[in-house]
């Protein structure tokens, strides 16, 4: 994704957040679904590298460049990191063959520039320097500290890493054109020997991994090398440099366990922890030993399948095995014989921090994810941060994204689900009625002509037999026959009222007067004395373009079934609410009834269906409310809960194009 230390491999990110979690720094953000690296924030730790399961993050390599420019060739010197026991455990002692072989004129430990540099710490220890000293080994607490607590960039101690220390040395002594490699389990040292202040010394770095991938492709098999010392200068107690307290014990001082003037301190979380109470002036300790990893045994490139305990025995069976046949006069000379070189070096600032959100801030993107309170922050991790509130943080940092907050995320997807299944319920239901539509306008055209021939005839009966007073029978079968005849005419008539068929007579409507006209209405019948009705309106002007007569026909349906939704209620209670809503009216009719049980939902707005005791009603109210609100181009729709009640939403537009419209 870019050219840094550490970068994203784009088709291979599959968006975990891993390296998120892990990294230190806040380096790193999703950008269009990938993990990307700053740059710019990025410490070069590489532990988002030991993360990635997809091996998805990969590292800037100089094997290009060893291979043509370097190798082979007499003044090519490979120097080895001293925890390159723990990454070749069984053939060690069979390293330095190999990289013979490979072309290195000389194979060198790095661990005699730890030697090379333990006069200097000790010298910064017994200083009377009032503030803390910090150790420089390690570049990627380096790179922290500069960019992210500059304030203890002047604790730093001013000495450079023992792979610089051994590079100078090595160039003093065989001369500038020698050319260096580093070969170790450090990512960050790729961008140390880059460092303004230390270049031209290292000329490359080689991580172990790239390194046994040159031996697998040169066919140099470790296992069949012979056993071979290194070439000299020989390390001594600068082989303990890659465990925890290494350094103290290269220079000899004392790190004991009570001794509260020296602390030695690994791991990532140990180590941002310490710097924050460095920072804050909380701790008071004369020198701290810092490395960013649980030691170099167990840096991002160690590249073994040995645990930590595992690969620390190895580092100090190689360390035990080697210092007991050092020459110390030699050893002693080659350090007698560096007395005027320099291992210093200066630390500035990089400053990356961005400044920290007020707390509006932070509550307003918490809120964007449907956090408001405490209790709705789960810190849970999925994002990558630890808590909600830091995420919050890096989200007004520019440093995170809301798409990442997965429990936001799985509410959305099932809104958006629930959404869908409403949709669809919605689309079946209209495809359903405008057949059922159709059908019914058909038969209620068939029917019509019967029913007026068999009204006609009977009044033309009726009217033959009212003249004979002794057939008073006769004359009320007829009038039964009128009656009931006319209530199929009503029926074909709200049959085709429900299939569309008629013109919709448009004037201006006030949707809140005719709401509180039906109510008044429904209050002053017996039957519903002990239902509370409330209505409220949350907009001044309702005023719309509709057909007043069927809309109260709508409104009349919908607060008589909430009505006789609640006989069985204890607590019979009607809200009406009426709002606007992107350009539309809207009104909900909420009852605290027995609810629309699941399996009837698609059966709501069918012509015929009801739930009501026989005789009280038709099954066509729903049917044919549904139907006049489709040629007002509005929506009628609901939600029931059994047990708590049912909502009717009625949506219609307030600007009306159906005027003069036949609506056939």
């Amino acid at each position: 994704m870019n050219n840094g230390i550490v970068s994203t491999i784009l088709d291979r990110c599959k968006r975990c957040y891993s390296c998120i979690r892990e990294c230190p720094a806040t380096a790193i953000k999703v950008i269009n679904g990938q993990a990307a690296v700053l740059q710019e924030r990025c410490i070069a730790c590489g532990h988002c590298v030991k993360v990635c399961s997809q091996n998805a993050k990969q590292i800037v390599s100089d094997v290009d460049r060893v291979v043509a420019e370097i190798l082979p060739g007499k003044n090519s010197i490979a120097i080895v990191a001293p925890s390159f026991a723990a990454s070749f455990p069984n053939d060690y002692l069979k390293v330095p063959a190999a990289l013979r072989k490979l072309g290195f004129g000389k194979v060198v430990e790095t661990a005699f520039g730890a030697d090379l540099i333990s006069d200097y710490y000790l010298s910064e220890f017994e200083s009377d320097n009032a503030t803390t000293i910090i150790s420089t080994a390690c570049p990627a607490v380096v790179n922290y500290i500069e960019k992210y607590h500059d304030n203890l960039v002047p604790n730093l101690a001013k000495v450079v890493s023992p792979m610089i220390a051994i590079g100078r040395y090595l160039k003093a002594t065989l001369g500038e054109s020698a050319k260096i490699v580093f070969i170790g389990p450090c990512i960050a040292k790729k961008q140390e020997y880059t460092d303004e202040e230390v270049s031209g010394v290292i000329d490359a770095v080689l991580t172990f991994s790239e390194i046994k991938n040159l031996f697998k492709a040169n066919g140099i098999n470790l296992s069949g090398q012979e056993e071979s010392d290194f070439d000299p200068p020989h390390a001594y107690m600068g082989r303990t440099y890659p465990l925890a307290g290494g350094m103290l014990k290269t220079a000899n001082i004392s790190g004991d366990i009570l001794e509260k003037e020296i602390i030695v301190v690994e791991g990532k979380q140990k180590v941002t922890e310490i710097i924050d109470e460095l920072a804050n002036n909380n701790i008071k300790a004369k020198f701290v030993d810092i490395l960013f990893c649980e030691g170099c045994i167990s840096g991002p490139a160690i590249d073994s399948n040995l645990n930590y305990y595992s690969r620390r025995e190895k580092v100090i069976n190689y360390i035990e095995k080697k210092n007991h046949s050092v020459d110390k006069q030699i050893w002693k000379s080659s350090l007698y014989n560096s007395r005027n070189l320099d291992f210093s070096r200066s630390f500035s600032e990089k400053n990356q921090r961005r400044p920290y959100p007020s707390e509006e801030k932070i509550k307003e993107i918490l809120a964007k994810t449907n956090k408001f309170a405490p209790q709705d922050e789960l810190n849970c991790g999925a994002c990558g941060y630890s808590t909600c509130r830091e995420y919050a943080v890096a989200i007004a940092k520019d440093l995170a994204e809301s798409e990442m907050c997965l429990p936001y995320l799985i509410d959305q997807l099932n809104k958006a689900y629930n959404d869908l299944n409403n949709a669809q319920e919605q689309l079946r239901t209209a495809e359903k009625l405008a057949s059922i539509g159709q059908l019914a306008a058909g038969v209620a055209h068939e029917i019509n002509n019967p029913l007026g021939t068999i009204m006609l005839y009977s009044s033309l009966l009726k009217k033959t037999i009212s003249k004979r007073l002794e057939d008073n029978q006769s004359s009320e079968d007829l009038d039964l026959i009128m009656k009931e005849a006319n209530r199929c005419k009503n029926i074909v008539s709200n049959l085709l009222n429900f299939a569309r068929e008629g013109k919709l007579n448009i004037s201006k409507v006030n949707v809140s007067e005719l709401v509180s006209n039906i109510i008044k209405t429904i209050k002053m019948n017996p039957l519903y004395a002990d239902v509370d009705i409330e209505a409220e309106c949350f907009i001044g002007d309702t005023t719309i373009d509709a057909d007043e007569d069927q809309l109260k026909q709508v409104f009349l349906n919908l607060i008589n079934n909430a009505c006789e939704a609640m006989e069985e209620s204890a607590a019979k209670k009607i809200s009406v609410k009426l709002f606007s809503d992107d350009g539309f009216i809207v009104t909900e009719v909420q009852d605290s009834g027995a609810g629309i049980q699941r399996e009837n939902y698609g059966k709501v707005f069918t012509p015929f269906f009801t739930t009501k005791k026989i005789g009280k009603g038709t099954g066509l109210g729903l049917a044919i409310s549904y139907g006049i609100v489709k040629m007002h181009q509005g929506f009628i729709s609901f939600q029931s809960e059994i047990g708590k009640g049912t909502v009717f939403t009625v949506k219609l537009p307030k600007i009306n194009n159906t005027q003069n419209i036949n609506m056939n």
